[in-house]
């Protein structure tokens, strides 16, 4: 729901420190990388009830996922790049709930119900990001996928994170009440997906090839 206007506050100052860090040759696939283990060592640290270490290293994974992009933009951008980052945010979103579910028995339910939400959520974002991609779509702000929009979106879940590792006791009602949001997004992206697909027609490139009137031979 914030994503766009907290990406437009962030932009200049990482789109700074990532032209930084380009210029002294860090490719961004080892900022996804490092990152990525931040987010796992994160989701271990919450297994043991090490919550401050584990907010420590789930910050540290948000910042290094904000400038892996605009490292990438300064050195070339690739569709290799954007894949493994968007499959390095899942796992640690997953990852994280997953760790809660098990410092915290009595939110299990509740993680159980949230990674269902995440998982039809996630497959109407990627599904609807590719379809309008292969209609040939316009727009999007420049990230390897075309983000869609809803309730519950990256912003949302940063917030949500920190929370539980700073009220842990609190995680079975965090859970839930975000897990109600994450539903509300997928039926959200579900309902646009629709309205989408139903009045934009296909792409030229991409639609029925016209099949050629046969010849009678004289």
């Amino acid at each position: 729901m914030f994503d766009t206007r907290v990406r437009r506050l962030l932009a200049p100052a990482l789109d700074g420190v990532g032209a930084r860090i380009a210029d002294v040759g860090v490719p961004p696939l080892a900022l996804t990388t490092i990152g990525w283990l931040a987010g796992i060592a994160a989701c271990v640290a919450i297994t043991s009830h090490s919550w401050v270490l584990a907010l420590v290293l789930w910050l540290a994974n948000r910042v290094l996922d904000g400038l892996d992009g605009p490292v990438a933009r300064q050195r070339g951008a690739t569709d290799l790049g954007g894949f493994l980052d968007i499959v390095a945010d899942f796992s640690v979103y997953a990852g994280f709930v997953v760790a809660v579910a098990i410092a915290e028995p009595e939110a299990r339910l509740a993680c159980l119900a949230l990674l269902t939400a995440y998982y039809i959520s996630g497959t109407a974002f990627l599904a609807l990001s590719a379809l309008i991609e292969r209609r040939g779509g316009r727009g999007g702000d420049g990230r390897s996928l075309r983000f869609v929009g809803g309730l519950a979106e990256g912003t949302e879940t940063v917030v949500v994170y920190i929370l539980i590792c700073v009220l842990p006791r609190q995680a079975e009602l965090i859970a839930w009440l975000f897990t109600v949001a994450v539903a509300i997004t997928a039926v959200q992206r579900v309902v646009l997906g629709v309205h989408i697909l139903c009045q934009v027609p296909p792409h030229p490139a991409t639609g029925p090839r016209a099949v050629p009137a046969r010849q009678e031979s004289q």
